[in-house]
């Protein structure tokens, strides 16, 4: 490169600020002697760089602002003069300037080219019609939305392109409420990171959540109406799909005109040609990111080969070449439309002799496979539904080593955790996206003194690309503090360094009553979908408002949101609390009268409810309206709290029964209704040893004894059923519910984010002795306190359904589509089956349910929902 002068500082042009142009930068200032050069960056965009991995994340909620990747103070720093909204429209390589938009010239001494890629729309008839878009930047996303909201309740959405941002597009659209199809190419969704099992596993979730699929179809013509709106597309087998929306999400190709115009040399397929040191055949011109071919003949469309680069470009243009760059690992973890899919290595099992271990179980939704080479080395792998394991696959498919661990280990259910601790390489990559090792992150903790994952990640940038290595880095970086004596922090999340247990004590002592106080207090950052939902738990544990109400309703998972269980296909459930499993015959009568007249599905379940599916957002408030005026209340179905306490019918009508099973069970679940806690909580009483109630199943259980009730905690069912401990024998009521009360409050208050009471019991230092004499001999002296914390749940509970029912503000969240209350959300069909109904599937013609009434409201709500 050009040698430095004293004549005048020499100039670096950069053209393009994307989140490689941006990546480039920091790796520039961080070279010795670039503060001698004059850097200007010529953007196309009116905003700084941004992070386009999280683009759908502006639907969630999240501002462009969240998304920058440009530090504050970070240009006028370094002395970078950042030029927005002025693209480059010409190179000179003779005179070495370009020129811009605007009319501007500049000289360069050195040119880097990030100009990334363009979205790929087919040349088909109507492309450029009204109501057409692209899945690229903020902008777009602003016209998509806003052509939502044009199209209204009953529009539709066609999504042209099944990979990565064709159903982060399909997602979106489906979050706006329209109703929404993915039309791919392929046989199968997302072609190039699946495999066919995968793709076809990944289909069928996709179309449960009312998204329709059509693989190996292509786009051959946008129809229009007279005035050039979109209102359909045709499909290249004749098919016309109706549509007030079409989104190209095809793929991208890389934006080379630029290289084209000046006669540098480009690739077959796009893609300016560069070496490895990210050199053009012009010395004094790089090409980074998506723009270039890179050594290798590839065109890489992620963001960590993009990262490699920069830092490559930055090293050789301060004569600190170093390696260059050869290829990159193109694995990916994502969440699209709420599905984990996971690719890493060789997904599709291309080399000589490789073998294929597989595992599939369309009923919980998985889908595992592991490709072996001859060598019995990990070479890649797909997952579908559960991508737990990809921290750890991928880097052992980097390594390259034959496996010490049967494969079939790593795919069949409570396998991996079988296996014990896989061991990696110090050599192993964990953060792709800036290609930082193992031993990397182990140095970081013990050469270079950093003694958190927030340390690590700020000294080796390790976990601050796309994220799917914090787990891995967090389990490295406890491992080595661990080894080296140090304290080692079991921070709930990156923005909280406290447990959940610790933040369950600074709430309570501190009496915060809100996230965004606790994080500026306590944590940094704006939280996540970990710390958001945990400390929200923790402020309805300690009784701070409505969950709805505010900020707090921001915070809330998915089935919070409206008080119900989403269900496959986007309806919601029912589930009114029936105490004890006893109800009246009115109650019966009622519940049966609700169901019929919103041609919902009843069944009984196995704690003892009657639980309603079918239901619509919209349908909600009306219902419960009917239901809270006949007595009832929420049964929490939707929330971590208490769902049911079941019960036999005890001594009251069994010949067997010795004690009353029904009126302890109905007291335990009124006493305990609304309580939420760090996992789902389930009870029972059974009324003699029988155990018609199977309470030792239970998170905590009651059995009847001739001298009292026995009780017994942390037993759980489903998929790893534990058997309950007995904890106390023979105990009266009053300490029997004493008991419980301090059992229940010392587990809220000192359990983990998710962790059962099975899980926390066995992790609790001293087992079941240690809290026998917390909860029975008070041998911490917090006796008093749990009492209390019990106390005050019992008198600020409120039922959540009534307390919404009798708030509008509450109210106006129950809507299917915000700008047409009432409609039906067209996406969401059924079939009858059995005299009732049920989800229909994607292969069938389905009906939607018609919209909620306001004539089968009665009392006073009437107005309140009508409006």
């Amino acid at each position: 490169m050009t040698s430095h002068t004293a004549e005048r500082p020499l100039d670096l042009v950069l053209v393009g600020h994307g989140m490689v142009g941006q990546r480039f930068l920091e790796a520039w200032t961080e070279q010795p002697g670039s503060e001698r050069w004059r850097v200007t960056v010529l953007a196309e965009e009116p905003r700084p760089a941004y992070d386009r991995v999280h683009l759908s994340s502006l639907f969630d909620g999240r501002t462009p602002e969240d998304l920058t990747l440009c530090p504050p103070g970070f240009l006028a720093e370094h002395g970078i003069d950042l030029r927005l909204g002025d693209p480059v429209t010409a190179v000179d390589r003779a005179a070495r300037t370009v020129t811009t938009r605007s009319g501007a010239e500049l000289r360069y001494d050195a040119l880097v080219l990030a100009t990334g890629s363009v979205p790929f729309v087919p040349p088909v008839p109507g492309k450029d019609a009204a109501g057409c878009h692209v899945y690229r930047t903020i902008e777009d996303l602003d016209g998509i939305r806003a052509g939502a909201a044009e199209a209204g309740s009953a529009g539709t959405g066609v999504v042209v392109g099944g990979g990565l941002l064709g159903l982060e597009a399909a997602g979106a659209l489906r979050a706006m409420g329209l109703a929404t199809h993915v039309v791919e190419f392929a046989p199968r969704l997302m072609a190039v990171q699946v495999d066919e099992g995968g793709g076809e596993l990944l289909r069928r979730k996709i179309e449960d959540l009312g998204v329709t699929v059509h693989t190996a179809a292509a786009a051959s013509g946008v129809a229009t109406d007279p005035d050039g709106a979109v209102r359909g597309l045709t499909l290249s087998d004749g098919r016309e799909l109706a549509a007030d929306l079409v989104v190209f999400s095809a793929g991208v190709r890389p934006r080379d005109q630029l290289a084209r115009d000046c006669g540098l040399p480009v690739g077959p397929r796009g893609g300016i040609v560069v070496d490895e040191r990210c050199r053009t055949e012009d010395p004094a011109v790089l090409a980074i990111g998506e723009c270039a071919q890179a050594a290798d003949g590839r065109v890489y469309g992620l963001v960590a080969p993009g990262y490699q680069m920069a830092e490559t470009a930055a090293r050789e243009l301060a004569g600190r070449p170093g390696s260059g760059f050869t290829g990159a690992d193109t694995s990916t973890k994502l969440k699209l439309l709420g599905v984990d899919v996971a690719s890493f290595g060789d997904p599709h099992g291309n080399a000589e002799g490789a073998l294929d271990v597989l595992y599939s179980d369309s009923r919980l939704g998985v889908y595992r496979k592991l490709v072996i080479g001859t060598d019995g080395a990990l070479l890649g792998g797909v997952l579908v539904g559960d991508t737990e394991a990809y921290g750890t696959l991928r880097p052992l498919a980097m390594g390259g080593k034959p496996l010490t661990t049967p494969p079939e280990q790593l795919v069949l259910p409570a396998g991996f955790a079988a296996a014990g601790p896989i061991a990696l390489p110090d050599d192993a990559v964990l953060c792709s996206c800036h290609n930082v090792t193992q031993g990397e992150v182990r140095a970081a903790v013990h050469e270079q003194g950093c003694e958190s994952v927030a340390a690590v990640k700020k000294c080796t940038r390790a976990g601050t690309g796309c994220g799917s290595c914090l787990k891995q880095i967090t389990t490295v970086v406890t491992e080595e503090l661990a080894a080296s004596g140090a304290e080692v922090r079991t921070g709930l999340c990156e923005h909280f360094t406290q447990s959940r247990a610790e933040l369950y004590e600074v709430v309570l002592v501190t009496g915060i009553t809100t996230f965004s106080e606790l994080v500026d207090r306590y944590g940094t950052g704006e939280g996540c979908d970990i710390c958001k939902p945990t400390v929200a738990s923790i402020l309805a544990s300690l009784s701070n408002g409505h969950i709805l109400d505010g900020e707090q309703a921001s915070l809330q998972d998915s089935n919070d949101h409206f008080l119900a269980n989403l269900q496959r296909n986007g309806s919601y459930s029912v589930v009114p609390r029936v105490p004890g499993g006893e109800i009246t015959p009115d109650g019966l009568i009622t519940i049966g009268e609700v169901a019929r007249d919103f041609g919902l599905y009843t069944k009984i379940t196995g704690g003892q409810r009657i639980d309603l599916f079918g239901a619509s957002v919209d349908q909600l408030p009306a219902i419960w309206a009917r239901l809270v005026d006949a007595g009832f209340e929420s049964g929490h179905a939707y929330g971590k709290a208490l769902r049911t306490v079941k019960s036999c019918v005890g001594e009251t009508w069994c010949r067997y029964g010795v004690q009353d099973s029904v009126g302890l069970a109905i007291e335990l679940e009124l006493r305990y209704r609304g309580l939420r806690s760090p996992h789902k909580l389930k009870s029972a009483v059974s009324g003699c040893a029988r155990e018609c109630a199977e309470a030792q199943s239970k998170d905590f259980g009651i059995i009847a004894t001739s001298a009292g009730w026995n009780l017994y905690v942390g037993g759980n069912g489903g998929m790893t059923p534990r058997h309950a401990d007995l904890l106390a024998a023979d105990l009266d009521r009053e300490t029997l519910i004493r008991t419980i009360d301090r059992y229940l409050m010392f587990y809220i208050r000192t359990a983990d984010r998710l962790e059962r009471t099975s899980v926390w019991l066995e992790r609790l230092d001293g087992g079941l002795d240690h809290l026998r004499a917390v909860v029975l001999d008070d041998a911490l002296g917090i006796a008093d306190e749990l009492d209390a914390l019990m106390a005050r749940h019992i008198d600020s509970y409120q039922d959540e359904w009534a307390a919404t029912l009798a708030d509008p503000d509450r109210l106006r969240r129950f809507a299917s589509f915000v700008n047409a209350p009432g409609t039906p959300d067209p996406a969401v069909t059924f079939v009858p089956e059995r005299g009732q109904i049920r989800p229909a599937r994607p292969d069938e013609d389905g009906y939607v349910l018609p919209s909620p009434t306001p004539v089968l409201v009665a009392g006073p709500r009437l107005e309140v929902l009508a409006k």
